[in-house]
């Protein structure tokens, strides 16, 4: 039923049981799992000259590729299809390259950890897997942390 999955990751426990899930979905299915890292935008205000802004997405970056290196690990010695892609934000929401990489890719479900927050960090901090239930065209697999 499902063969291309979306498995958005951040590093978290809870991406990683988003990931262990996504496995056992495609071993059950034959899937193609594709994992997705999101650089957000960085923004600093002009009072902000010393932070060396080539040098934090630099760091962005190996850090994402880290993410995807591990995962990727894992769904070779799971014998999963597989590929990983490090996406940039570039002035999007997190939420819309996911849905967009989505549609490029001919994705039939999204399997997402949630970090549960509630409360005041919930409306500060909002939440990607949230966004992803209210505007995604496919199916949400909503993977909460133990």
């Amino acid at each position: 039923m499902y063969q291309r999955i979306i498995v958005p990751i951040d590093g978290s426990t809870t991406s990683e049981y988003a990931l262990d899930e996504a496995i056992k979905f495609a071993q059950q299915q034959k899937a193609h799992i594709i994992v997705l890292h999101v650089i957000e935008d960085v923004l600093f205000s002009e009072n902000d000259d010393y932070i060396n802004y080539a040098e934090l997405v630099h760091a962005l970056r190996a850090n994402g590729e880290k993410i995807l290196a591990r995962a990727q690990n894992k769904m070779r010695q799971a014998g999963i299809e597989h590929e990983t892609k490090l996406l940039v934000a570039q002035g999007q929401r997190v939420v819309d390259v996911i849905i967009n990489e989505a549609k490029n890719q001919s994705a039939d479900l999204i399997i997402i950890g949630t970090h549960g927050r509630t409360g005041f960090s919930r409306i500060l901090l909002g939440s990607v897997a949230e966004g992803l239930a209210r505007t995604s065209h496919i199916p949400i697999l909503l993977i909460r942390g133990s």
